[in-house]
């Protein structure tokens, strides 16, 4: 059985790892000359976004013995609005480090791969669907998806990001919800050591953005998050990507053709995180390779957890600064703060994101009509 994984991140290793325990040897291509060769970036994996899971990389290592190191658990995330700060406390998520670094999850991965992988390959997917059984498309975005016909994009965003020198608790990351500064968007504050973090803003790419000057977004931004945190930071590298887009592909599988990670569409449009429903997409892929359980069957919760998703960016979207700042405060309200604790943290499997969509799917529709 001929195997070809296109594109060695995430999604394509978690592929080649599991193809692997049964048996099966793949062949890995990889355009560029080794895995994680972009920028460094920050991201996490918050157990509310993927119940009912109750924690990510434990149920990754002890279902699919792969083995993630995170930079820490997430023990205190600060949510910043325009005028309240509120926190999320308990065991609630991981943080990681993705890209060129010793530590990224590609990295890590990698290690965890026996076959060989094929760098700066020139290999384009029809070549090998003549040369190969299989084509697991694992290329990191939905281009190809969209250009063979099966991606539905929601909507494009413009992503700017930093990394940055000062001082940082690893277990304590911020979010920013500020519509003033960036509409219908958010920006994290995702630290990698003790004195490095990641600083990253992205806002959609709706007509009322687009004629917005990104610099002066930044730098509005950048001028609040060292305001906030009280720091003057200091930045080592920079990246920014317009345009990006988020959606999810009309079928998981087509013939003999897998679409996984990015080219599946694991990107949660909520809040921008989808490193866990990703490797899931790898593994699921592999298994139906093996003949084990069908890749369709297996991806349905993703395509339903995509759908709350997308109704929860919508619901934000919809939502004033005044609004913002009433959820925000009421973080730590006592009551509320202490279910919402407990709903967020890797002790409870209740899936708040699903049980909350009908609610928030009929203040979008309000809002719709209203306007």
């Amino acid at each position: 059985m001929e195997v070809a994984i296109m594109g060695a991140g995430i999604s394509g290793l978690s592929c080649a790892i599991i193809l692997e325990q049964y048996g099966i040897t793949p062949t890995i291509f990889e355009k560029r000359n080794r895995v994680g060769d972009r920028f460094i970036n920050g991201e996490a994996m918050f157990n509310i976004l993927n119940k009912p899971v109750k924690d990510c990389i434990h149920y990754i290592a002890e279902n699919y013995h792969i083995n993630l190191k995170p930079i820490d658990q997430v023990n205190k995330l600060y949510v910043h609005s325009k005028n309240e700060l509120g926190t999320i406390d308990g065991e609630i998520g991981y943080t990681n480090i993705r890209g060129r670094h010793k530590n990224s999850y590609e990295s890590q991965l990698e290690k965890q791969v026996k076959c060989d992988i094929n760098f700066n390959s020139n290999y384009e997917y029809e070549d090998l669907c003549k040369e190969f059984h299989y084509v697991v498309l694992a290329t990191g975005d939905g281009e190809y998806s969209s250009h063979l016909g099966n991606y539905r994009c929601d909507l494009t965003c413009t992503i700017k990001g930093v990394t940055v020198e000062g001082k940082f608790i690893t277990s304590s990351p911020h979010v920013w919800f500020n519509y003033d500064i960036l509409p219908m968007g958010y920006a994290w504050l995702i630290p990698f050591s003790e004195k490095e973090a990641n600083l990253v803003m992205a806002y959609p790419d709706y007509p009322s953005n687009i004629k917005l000057d990104i610099n002066y977004m930044w730098e509005k931004f950048y001028n609040l998050a060292c305001e906030n945190l009280d720091q003057n930071f200091n930045i080592t590298d920079e990246f920014e990507i317009t345009r990006y887009m988020m959606g999810i592909c009309n079928k998981p599988k087509i013939d003999n053709t897998y679409f996984v990670g990015n080219c599946f569409g694991s990107i949660s449009p909520g809040l921008g995180f989808g490193q866990f429903n990703s490797i899931l997409t790898g593994i699921y892929s592999a298994y139906d390779i093996c003949g084990v359980v069908n890749y369709e069957k297996l991806t349905n919760h993703l395509f339903e957890n995509y759908n709350h998703s997308l109704v929860f960016r919508r619901f934000m979207e919809n939502l004033t600064d005044d609004q913002l700042d009433f959820h925000v405060k009421n973080l730590d309200n006592k009551i509320i703060d202490t279910v919402f604790d407990k709903l967020c943290s890797n002790k409870s499997n209740v899936d708040i994101l699903k049980l909350s969509t009908p609610i928030m799917r009929l203040w979008n529709n309000y809002k719709e009509f209203k306007n």
